[in-house]
């Protein structure tokens, strides 16, 4: 009997234009939690869908129990007892958790009729075996997404599913929540289930995995047993070089007032929110979860009007109540959903690109397509985005690089105030250095800049200052030198108003 229930060998996958992998290797062994780790465009993903059988490898071996196996289609990988469970979580909303676990495999009695009992019975025992509390009769849509991953394991069991791929798990995740999948997955492990946890975030690895390997450029780096590998050589191992400086330098100043807010209500998310923000500013907002940062930028975007208050721009009083307007004002917003808000995932990267301003190419009514491409061309390169061309859909980049999209979209404005909604949520570590770089560089040439972020190192590292939010209030504004993780954690637990 192998050691390794999986074995990859010198796995290559070849797309027009691109090498998405070239010789990689993984070993997995039964009952482990084996974290994959590597940037944006390393060639997880690819990786993913070759073990799933979504993709067929131009070369190399893939080995199930020692033994050579090749998976034609999902079908196979799955009858072989493989399962994935994605950072977005495909499901059916309008359906019934039992009715999402067993899609596909369904249980058919005489006639051809379901045995809804009995695929109630045994939803409810595999939830409570992942210590589930909601019912199986609930609807999909009604859950979290903490939940809905729970679902999608339990999918997984129902399936006699042996090794769980987990791409991504607790990106959309609150810390609590995220606890809670450490548990469920140290619980997989114990009862044997082989685990492959892909992940950006270094608290992962360290908490649950035993061994990790990392990818770099579509090629295997190396594996270690994590417990004997630094986040400074993890780095080294996922870009090429240290990142000693994360965040970068702040050596500019605030000028004139750009933007400025006062009073702003809407019943039921936020009361009496008030702040200016200058030329050259990066104004931090941040809070726990349902502190209602979200939904105060979105009012102001004009997505969802406000009902009082009032909205300056450059000193001139504006009515923001829809996005246009707020567009038309200078005013613009990166959302923090960057697949449902953000982009037209069918569509090419140019075309998401050049979106929000097809006026600037259009004579006529005719758009000047070159003139688009070169654009479109010119910002994702210089936001690095990785992808053999801007005429390939949206939807076929990783999730870093479709966050990259996005942002070139806002620069490719005349928008002078960005609203940027956790740019860097999904992203990996040299991405974001670089996504810092890039605000800091707006930054310096005048635009003003609201970063509303949950991760505490970013908001100090980033933000001249810093206004902390609960329960749709602001509590707390900080300047760069006064604000520590201690004061905006007691201020975003605060039952007082700012001021």
């Amino acid at each position: 009997m192998s050691e390794h229930i999986l074995e990859l060998r010198n796995i290559t996958k070849i797309f027009p234009g691109v090498k998405a992998l070239d010789n990689v290797r993984f070993q997995l062994k039964k009952g482990e939690v084996h974290a994959l780790m590597g940037e944006n465009g390393a060639g997880k993903s690819t990786f993913i869908k070759i073990i799933t059988g979504v993709h067929q490898p131009d070369g190399g071996d893939m080995l199930l129990d020692g033994k050579p196996v090749f998976f034609s289609s999902p079908n196979d990988a799955q009858a072989a007892g493989i399962a994935a469970i994605y950072q977005h979580v495909t499901c059916y909303p309008d359906l019934s958790v039992t009715e999402n676990i067993f899609m596909g495999h369904e249980r058919i009695g005489g006639f051809g009729r379901l045995k809804w009992n009995e695929m109630h019975a045994e939803a409810k025992t595999l939830l409570e075996r992942l210590d589930a509390t909601f019912s199986p009769k609930a609807l999909m849509g009604s859950l979290s997404v903490a939940q809905q991953q729970i679902v999608e394991i339990a999918k997984a069991f129902s399936q006699n599913a042996r090794i769980i791929i987990m791409d991504e798990p607790t990106a959309a995740l609150t810390k609590r929540e995220s606890e809670d999948l450490y548990r469920v997955t140290e619980q997989l492990r114990d009862e044997g289930v082989s685990i492959i946890f892909i992940s950006h975030r270094f608290e992962d690895m360290y908490r649950v995995a035993s061994r990790v390997t990392v990818f770099r450029d579509a090629q295997y780096i190396g594996s270690w047993n994590v417990k004997d590998i630094s986040p400074k050589d993890m780095i080294i191992a996922m870009v090429g070089r240290e990142i000693t400086q994360l965040f970068p330098e702040k050596n500019h100043s605030a000028g004139k007032e750009l933007f400025r807010v006062e009073n702003l209500g809407k019943a039921g998310y936020f009361a009496d929110i008030s702040f200016t923000l200058r030329e050259g500013e990066v104004l931090g907002f941040t809070g726990l979860v349902g502190a209602g940062r979200s939904e105060l930028f979105q009012s102001i975007f004009g997505i969802m009007p406000y009902d009082r208050g009032r909205i300056f721009v450059e000193g001139r009083e504006v009515s923001l109540r829809s996005p246009g307007q707020s567009m038309r004002e200078g005013v613009a917003y990166l959302p923090e959903d960057r697949q449902k808000q953000g982009l037209v995932l069918t569509w090419s990267i140019g075309r998401n690109i050049s979106l929000p301003s097809l006026k600037d190419y259009s004579r006529r009514g005719w758009i000047r397509e070159k003139e688009e491409i070169r654009r479109s061309h010119s910002l994702s390169e210089r936001l690095t985005v990785k992808a053999p061309s801007v005429h390939d859909p949206a939807g076929s980049l990783s999730g870093g690089n479709q966050q990259k999209v996005v942002m070139a979209k806002l620069l490719n404005t005349n928008a002078r105030i960005l609203i940027l909604d956790e740019p860097t949520k999904g992203v990996d570590i040299g991405a974001k250095s670089a996504m810092y770089g890039i605000i800091d560089d707006l930054a310096k040439k005048g635009y003003g800049i609201i970063l509303i972020a949950s991760e505490m190192p970013e908001v100090l590292g980033m933000c001249d200052r810093i206004i902390v939010m609960k329960g749709g209030r602001m509590t707390a504004e900080f300047g760069r030198d006064d604000a520590s993780q201690e004061a905006i954690l007691e201020a975003a637990m605060a039952n007082r108003p700012a001021g």
